[in-house]
């Protein structure tokens, strides 16, 4: 009795010690792979996913980055577009994907807003989705009709406490960063405003300039064409500072201290994808912005150029989707 008892006891570690030689060898084994198949990354095809329908300024965007990014990774980049839902149907694609980094998003700033109001998400904005890097933000411009009886912002908010509830605006749809950025205006001016959505930017300037609403807050690519023409006044924007593009407008800030709004295109992976391959894509975001044409044309498009690293740009979607969590409970509008 006492030797068998000796033998469990001397057994016992040992089956220990193979265990764990054998979880040591599969770790190894694994991370060897994983590190072999990033080190050749990219070697096929990677598809970049517009949540966005072709011929927006978002899918014109996608491709101008794809583009580049064909010549620095030296491997096709192809456009797919899935839109719907706010950009939600794109993302959740990309959240389920094989997180191998041929799968890849065009973040947006409508990514921040639908997470933000969404009552019961089909995945998790910061964890099934990995942030690689920034591309562009800008701001939105504000204007009113040039008939309106306010010329400028401060005549607008002085009107609408005076008359809460009487004047409106347009955005396309309860939840688009559009809508909250004007709930955010409406919260930190203490006035009453009403939202009437409508399909999309195009017509929500149709409806300014027939008179059919008060302001607007739309992308610059849109909103400049009707400012230098005189068929619309541009009376602020929602940047943090004068944008150099837009220097003879004011910022809300200027009338409102701490009022700041910045749209944001960007790239993103399927959570869990290697940290190899995440730098790998950084460092071709990076250069592919850093080129003069990609640049200019942003530029063009009313943004500013810009790259950060995947740390500044998941703590800069946090703070976004912070904020709208915050306008959303304050302005009580209801999750979808």
């Amino acid at each position: 009795m006492q030797t068998i008892q000796i033998q469990l006891w001397t057994m016992t570690p040992l089956k220990k010690i193979v265990s764990r030689l054998i979880t040591a060898f599969i770790t190894t084994l694994l991370i060897t792979n994983t590190t072999a198949f990033a080190q050749s990354y990219p070697d096929r095809p990677i598809t970049l996913v517009c949540p966005f329908a072709p011929g927006g300024s978002a899918d014109i965007i996608a491709r101008l980055i794809a583009q580049r990014l064909t010549e620095e990774l030296k491997v096709p980049v192809l456009v797919e577009n899935r839109a719907g839902a706010g950009s939600a149907i794109g993302s959740n694609y990309v959240s389920k994907a094989k997180p191998d980094g041929y799968t890849i998003l065009l973040l947006s700033g409508a990514y921040s807003a639908q997470a933000a109001l969404t009552k019961t998400p089909l995945f998790d904005p910061l964890k099934d989705i990995t942030m690689v890097s920034l591309i562009t933000t800008y701001p939105f411009l504000m204007a009113v009709h040039p008939n309106a009886p306010y010329q400028n912002l401060q005549e607008l908010i002085a009107y609408a406490k005076a008359k809460p509830g009487q004047l409106n605006y347009s955005s396309s749809g309860i939840g688009a960063i559009h809508h909250l950025s004007s709930e955010l205006l409406n919260v930190m001016a203490g006035i009453e405003t009403v939202h009437i959505p409508t399909k999309g930017g195009n017509v929500a300037i149709l409806e300014l300039m027939g008179e059919r609403i008060d302001f607007l807050l739309e992308a610059p690519q849109l909103m400049m064409p009707y400012i230098k023409s005189n068929k619309l006044r541009g009376i602020a924007t929602t940047a943090k500072t004068r944008s150099k593009i837009y220097n003879d407008l004011p910022t809300i800030a200027e009338a409102l201290p701490g009022y700041e709004v910045s749209s944001y295109i960007g790239i993103a992976v399927t959570g869990g994808t290697p940290e190899p391959i995440i730098q790998a894509l950084y460092q071709g975001v990076k250069k592919s912005i850093e080129n003069k044409d990609v640049a200019k044309r942003l530029v063009d498009f009313g943004g500013e150029p810009t790259h950060t690293s995947p740390a500044e740009t998941k703590l800069f979607v946090e703070n976004e989707l912070d904020k709208w969590r915050k306008v959303i409970n304050l302005r009580k509008i209801e999750r979808q």
